[in-house]
């Protein structure tokens, strides 16, 4: 079992910056790849970004070059550096872990104020 605990959302205005965290704990040696999702009030959730056990990283096309994911170790924190924040990228944002199985944190909630 994993547990993800995310931090460091908020209110921001257009523009600004907020860096997520995300924590993990228990089997966390069994992790390969670890990302965000994110969801919006009536959409679904959608990939945001996500970086493989080898450190590849993939983004979303509506972030590529104002987010940036990282880990600080092997796998332990998990950041995602959100640069020039816009209204639409207000949303609950999670991240997961995936082992031979998906987990999930419980989301931090990102507002972007125009």
């Amino acid at each position: 079992q994993v547990q993800l605990v995310e931090s460091g959302g908020g209110l921001v205005q257009a523009g600004g910056s907020l860096r997520l965290s995300c924590a993990a704990s228990g089997s966390i040696f069994s992790i390969n790849t670890m990302g965000w999702y994110r969801q919006a009030p009536g959409n679904q959730r959608e990939l945001v970004a996500k970086i493989t056990g080898g450190g590849n990283t993939v983004y979303a096309d509506s972030v590529k070059g104002r987010f940036t994911i990282s880990r600080e170790n092997a796998k332990n924190p998990l950041y995602l550096q959100m640069n020039n924040l816009k209204p639409e990228d207000t949303a609950v944002y999670y991240c997961y872990a995936i082992t031979f199985q998906k987990f999930w944190g419980q989301g931090t909630q990102v507002t972007v104020s125009s």
